[in-house]
């Protein structure tokens, strides 16, 4: 669906007006926005912006940043989001390795973890190597890690960092991240008598949907975070939390990864394609329209992005895009087809053909912008990023050739910033802005 910027002021809306306020908040970075102009970009009375500004204040979420030269009148006192009021940690699981990282509200990265990893190892043995980076990345900044990299099994406590404020599993506004949602959500709460949402002390377990399993326990040293999210190789029931057949590895077939972590963290988990959460991560960073993420690295897939929303599809099997075939008979895949974008591409790779390996990635994604009709493709993955020239022009090169025999401008193609563990993070903290789904 798309996103407006429209408010409302009705009771049941409270969470939403909050989150529009907050995201305008987070936009305007160290600058700030002053209430008038909250009140302008998202069409609520002052007074309702002002009731909400104070609530975030009083909650720790936003402060006053000075105010703007004065133009005649009064001068506006402008606030701004504290982004060290709560954190999230985002996780990318690939075939052979893992990365954590930790973001403020702001989205910024404070420390990173990475790991080898075996997917192929089964549940239970990687269930654990994952608690086991998450509760050391949030141990390590809480004991006085420093921002950036934290230290692996062996090294010791990072040093340089103060601690993370307290805000614990907390309710703002009426915007509640739940574990057992399948996807972290903007919920309302149910207003109490003085109208304030509720909140839970630094420390208090986790609240969950009905049907979750409990947790067993905060998160040693993390009682600050609002949740975990986790991103991997589909396909997967997003809503459930639940894999499917990933390729390569049937044994995880039916596995709840997302209610063993949940258990294992005692924090939110969210769980959703490696894809999906590199998408949404760049829609909230600040891509426009409609766009084809495509992740080229142990294996190949698209996220898509719609108008502005993250299109999953009715069983989140949207954007499994490296098992398109595009060649009848042949090379075999480990999806169980023949001929797949991924095999093909893949095995270019490993022969150090990457002209070809371009070559084939270009011709799916032209299939993707007719079938579509995007706006951008971009490029990402760690194959790609070890030739990153070679893919954009490989790849453009048969988009301008496509576009060229239809008589049309050529779709452009560009390297896309960030990592899919930053994208993992927003699986969290999006809902609390409005973005559940960019």
């Amino acid at each position: 669906m798309n996103r407006t910027n429209g408010g409302a002021n009705l009771l049941a809306l409270r969470s939403h007006n909050t989150a529009l306020v907050l995201d305008l908040l987070r936009g305007a970075g160290a600058e700030g926005i002053s209430r008038l102009e909250l009140a302008e970009r998202t069409g609520l009375t002052p007074q309702a912006v002002s009731k909400i500004t104070a609530r975030l204040r009083e909650e720790g979420l936003a402060v006053e940043a000075g105010h703007r030269a004065s133009t005649g009148g009064k001068r506006r006192t402008v606030l701004r989001l504290v982004p060290g009021a709560g954190h999230a940690v985002g996780v990318h699981l690939d075939r052979d390795a893992l990365r954590a990282v930790l973001v403020d509200l702001a989205g910024t990265a404070v420390a990173e973890r990475s790991a080898a990893l075996d997917l192929g190892a089964g549940a239970e043995a990687v269930v654990a190597v994952v608690a086991g980076e998450v509760e050391a990345l949030a141990r390590g900044v809480r004991e006085g890690g420093g921002a950036g990299t934290c230290p692996g099994p062996d090294t010791g406590p990072a040093t340089g960092a103060a601690e993370l404020p307290g805000l614990g599993f907390a309710s703002v506004e009426g915007v509640r991240v739940q574990a057992g949602m399948g996807a972290a959500s903007a919920e309302p709460a149910a207003p109490g008598p003085d109208s304030k949402a509720p909140s839970l002390s630094p420390g208090s377990a986790p609240q969950t949907a009905v049907g979750s399993p409990p947790a067993s326990g905060p998160l040693p040293g993390a009682a600050e975070l609002l949740g975990v999210g986790v991103a991997l190789p589909g396909p997967l029931d997003h809503t459930r939390g639940v894999l499917h057949r990933v390729t390569g590895f049937p044994e995880w077939d039916g596995f709840p990864l997302r209610d063993a972590l949940a258990r294992r963290l005692g924090v939110p988990v969210v769980v959703d394609k490696d894809t999906n959460a590199a998408a949404l991560g760049l829609a909230v960073a600040g891509e426009r329209g409609s766009f084809a993420y495509l992740h080229l690295g142990t294996g190949l897939g698209a996220g898509l992005v719609i108008d502005g929303a993250v299109h999953r599809g009715a069983r989140t099997g949207a954007g499994e895009f490296g098992h398109q075939v595009v060649q009848l008979d042949g090379p075999p895949c480990g999806c169980g087809d023949r001929g797949c974008v991924e095999a093909l591409c893949l095995a270019a790779v490993a022969r150090g053909d990457l002209a070809e390996a371009a070559r084939v990635l270009g011709i799916a994604a032209g299939n993707l912008i007719a079938l579509l009709d995007i706006d951008l493709v971009l490029l990402g993955g760690r194959t790609v990023a070890t030739a990153p020239d070679a893919f954009l022009r490989g790849v453009a090169a048969v988009l301008d050739e496509r576009a060229r025999r239809a008589g049309e401008q050529p779709v452009p193609v560009r390297a896309a910033p960030g990592e899919v563990a930053d994208g993992a993070a927003q699986l969290v903290l999006g809902p609390l802005f409005g973005r559940a789904d960019a």
